[in-house]
């Protein structure tokens, strides 16, 4: 494929709310630094985005990452496997040199915009095509021919190694000295010198097989991140000055008035202008009933219009809707590396010279001392050559990572990168905020003494208009039961008191229980407050009729939530800035720990305490979490929350479920399992066929089989995390 004229050139890239926030643990330096790590792209010079054709693996990534940065005038580059995207910082247009480098290196590159090159699966798969008919061509003259057979199994390798030792040498050129390429050609080129010509053609045959079966699981493994970018629709529909349009999705701008059909995907963020829709958030959040919107409530782009027509007001700037961000974070999932991943890449660079030096001594070594035969010991070491391969203990990690965070992200949580994937595996506690997170926020009137309508009615008169919380309450408890709310005039705010109006003739005071006396609701009042509920008394002409009491509700599913954090083995405490009575009729419903009267120094205090003692994550929605979500292990945040909470946490639930807290730790755990076990399987194989090979019991073809088959093995085993339930 040719490779742009015009890559994209991008001033920034950021994410809108979600993006990122380094952390102590994502320096690569011991005693941390305010920097992030290396491989996040830096804020200086231009940026250039392109997508690279042909990477199987992440291999393959470190191969064009090392061509690039040979380029002069690049300050940083970073190939994000996951979308296969290459990202370079530089201070010049570089471009050309990039492309051509890229070229260099045997892959090529293409603009966003632009479509993926069709390849029919013939002329995709004719290299392997050829190969096999040439191996079995060459077998069958072996059985009639030796001479012949064995001229045949030449010709078969020389043809299977042109195209890999042609990339092996434009690798070296660019910088990758021990890619499998150059494993191959050495391996393979030996064995014709040795006379294993058969095994010679066989391990291209091999090579060749694993290849394409690598490229098949890479290719699911970024299907999780094609299906979030299936969802937003090529074009929109708007309606300009009552006319419908159809134009591009990169054409939307906030305010604009876009119109969906029943069935039709919202191509961006918007607020909802039809009365009321349901819509299917399940692509986004996992929540599988549909849900019900109003007017001027916000919709993710993504969502489908399940029953009618709607009308929405575009939110999101093209490229920062609910499917960009999601997909952002996945790309810089790998900019912030996991520390196991970083070592495993660290370990992966020091690994393949050291085996191969052991391949070269244990080919040389017992010819020379100890007049071992030369061809079984040059056997032995090409052996060790091919097992040296470090493409599964390469993917291992990264492999785990990218299908976790997907995962997370289809169940509604956007874990920022593998960094937080892994604190998050750890926590054993967590620390809530009250209000807004384990509450819905907003006050609901939760009983009235004595139980009378009229009481609540006369109520809601006197607080209609008024923008206090507990007014609106009343307000909305009364039109949720349909009472017929009076009218009320002459309304006045007391300072200190509370609110009077006159209402059917009569004069309405609303007030906090202790600013007026009421001896007949004493005990009431007395056990309400000691509850937690604030109690407000109507007093009618000067009489006190009947109290009313308001609280903070829990969310539905905070004890839910609760129970299946403590089936996890995670404790929790609450810290909030409420007032103590109120903190504890929560916590004693949840049968969890509180701190109460914290200001947001306190919280991080507190928070600092607990992290001491074992891995704390601080849940929270507000300005005042976000201190303490930075000194905490990991913050996760509300997907209702502030906008300093949501940049400040790592990681954050928009679907606004507390149940989502469990489902996130336990994938964690999941993913933090899946790492070990893949690390398991690619050095396991290894380690096997070492021992084998110096034993004589295997052979080169059996030692290609090791490596291919561990990447497809760590792979596979990475793709079930997708399909976890």
């Amino acid at each position: 494929m040719s490779t742009p004229e015009t890559p994209k050139k991008v001033p920034q890239f950021s994410v809108l709310k979600l993006s990122p926030v380094p952390t102590k643990d994502d320096c690569c330096c011991d005693s941390g630094c305010e920097t992030q790590a290396a491989s996040v792209l830096p804020e200086s010079g231009d940026r250039y985005t392109w997508i690279v054709n042909g990477m199987d693996c992440a291999a393959c990534a470190r191969k064009v990452e090392n061509a690039v940065k040979q380029v002069a005038g690049v300050n940083q580059v970073q190939v994000l496997f996951a979308t296969e995207k290459l990202l370079v910082s530089a201070d010049a247009d570089v471009s050309k040199q990039v492309e051509a480098a890229v070229t260099k290196a045997g892959y090529s590159l293409r603009s966003e915009q632009e479509p993926a090159e069709k390849i029919s699966p013939l002329r995709e798969n004719l290299p392997l095509i050829t190969l096999i008919i040439m191996m079995a061509l060459s077998w069958a003259l072996e059985q009639v021919n030796h001479p012949f057979g064995n001229l045949a199994f030449i010709a078969t390798t020389l043809v299977g190694l042109f195209p890999i030792a042609r990339q092996s040498l434009r690798l070296i050129k660019t910088g990758s000295w021990f890619a499998i390429e150059t494993l191959m050609s050495v391996a393979a080129i030996g064995a014709l010198f040795i006379g294993a010509t058969a095994e010679a053609a066989m391990v291209l045959l091999l090579f060749l097989i694993g290849e394409r079966l690598e490229g098949w699981a890479a290719s699911r493994a970024r299907k999780g991140v094609s299906a979030l970018m299936a969802l937003k629709p090529e074009t929109a529909s708007v309606v300009v000055n009552g006319e419908r349009q159809t134009v591009a999705i990169t054409a939307l701008r906030p305010g604009d008035v876009m119109e969906v059909a029943a069935g039709g995907r919202l191509p961006a963020d918007g607020t909802l202008l039809t009365a009321t829709a349901s819509f299917d958030e399940s692509a986004l959040t996992g929540e599988s009933i549909p849900v019900e919107r109003e007017t001027g409530e916000k919709v993710p782009a993504g969502a489908t219009s399940v029953d009618r027509l709607v009308q929405l007001k575009v939110l999101s700037e093209p490229g920062d809707s609910a499917i960009d961000r999601i997909l952002k974070l996945i790309e810089e999932a790998e900019e912030r590396r996991a520390p196991v991943e970083r070592f495993i890449d660290r370990f992966s660079r020091i690994y393949t010279p050291v085996i191969m030096l052991i391949a070269l001594l244990v080919a040389v070594v017992p010819p020379l001392l100890l007049s071992a035969p030369w061809e079984a010991w040059i056997y032995k070491g090409l052996t060790l050559l091919l097992i040296g391969c470090p493409c599964a203990l390469v993917i291992s990690t990264p492999a785990a990572i990218t299908s976790g965070l997907a995962a997370a992200a289809r169940r509604g949580a956007l874990i920022k990168g593998g960094a937080a994937l892994e604190q998050l595996s750890q926590v054993q506690q967590i620390a809530f905020d009250k209000t807004g997170t384990l509450t819905v926020g907003k006050p609901q009137v939760t009983g009235i003494y004595p139980a009378d309508d009229a009481l609540l009615a006369l109520a809601a008169a006197v607080e209609q208009g008024s923008t206090h919380p507990l007014a609106q309450a009343i307000v909305r408890e009364a039109q949720s039961r349909g009472l017929t709310i009076p009218t009320a005039s002459a309304q006045r705010a007391l300072m200190g008191s509370g609110i009077e109006a006159e209402v059917e003739g009569s004069k309405v005071l609303i007030c906090a229980a202790d600013k007026f006396p009421a001896d007949e609701f004493s005990p009431q009042i007395r056990e309400l407050e000691q509850a937690g509920q604030t109690v407000v008394i109507v007093v009618v002409d000067g009489v006190a009729r009947g109290v009313l009491a308001l609280r903070d509700t829990l969310r539905e599913d905070a004890k839910e939530a609760v129970a299946a954090l403590h089936q996890l083995g995670i404790q929790g405490v609450i810290l909030t800035g409420d007032n103590p009575r109120a903190a504890a009729a929560i916590a004693n419903e949840l049968g969890l720990e509180f701190k109460a009267g914290l200001l947001p120094a306190d919280k991080v205090q507190a928070v600092t305490g607990l992290n001491a003692q074992a891995p704390l994550a601080m849940v929270g929605d507000g300005i005042n979490d976000a201190p303490a979500m930075k000194a905490a292990t990991i913050g996760i945040a509300m997907g209702s929350g502030t906008d300093v909470a949501l940049e400040t946490a790592d990681a954050a639930l928009t679907h606004n479920r507390l149940t989502g807290l469990a489902q996130m730790i336990s994938l964690a755990r999941a993913t933090r399992a899946n790492i070990r076990q893949n690390i398991t399987i690619a050095l396991g194989l290894k380690g096997i066929f070492l021992v084998t090979t110096l034993l004589g019991i295997t052979g080169l073809w059996l030692a290609v089989l090791a490596d291919t088959g561990a990447t497809v093995l760590v792979t596979a085993n990475a793709l079930r995390l997708l399909r976890r339930r």
